[in-house]
């Protein structure tokens, strides 16, 4: 029902910045919860950025300020800019969307393994 597909991970270093692009197919029709969460080997996924289906966003406070979420309705993405990159940057980050009306964005934000769709990420790796 959704395809979900990364791009634009890489290996910078501190202070530069990438922009991540995340290609969807909706098969449903329907708006959808689209939000970008990052995983570490090791540690819980970390929801740090969420454009609710209202078109709210949300980030998490370790990358507010500095990564930004937006959606290119014509082109079927979503981006994730990422400002000052640091080194804790470093991580795979997965475009991740839902459908439910159940739960609101800091539900999301808490519970990154609460999107049912989830691409196969994108590597992003930051070096001091």
């Amino acid at each position: 029902q959704v395809r979900l597909v990364e791009s634009g991970g890489g290996s910078v270093q501190s202070g530069d910045s990438l922009r991540l692009s995340c290609t969807y197919v909706n098969s449903k029709n329907e708006e959808m919860h689209l939000g970008w969460f990052r995983l570490v080997p090791g540690m819980e996924r970390e929801t740090v950025a969420h454009r609710h289906v209202d078109g709210e966003t949300f980030y998490s406070d370790s990358v507010k300020g500095r990564f930004t979420i937006s959606k290119d309705n014509a082109k079927n993405i979503v981006y994730l800019q990422m400002n000052n990159l640091k080194p804790e940057d470093t991580a795979m980050y997965y475009c991740a969307a839902d459908f439910s009306p159940l739960y609101d964005a800091t539900w999301y934000m808490k519970n990154a393994w609460g999107y049912n769709y989830v691409g196969r990420g994108t590597q992003v790796t930051v070096s001091a």
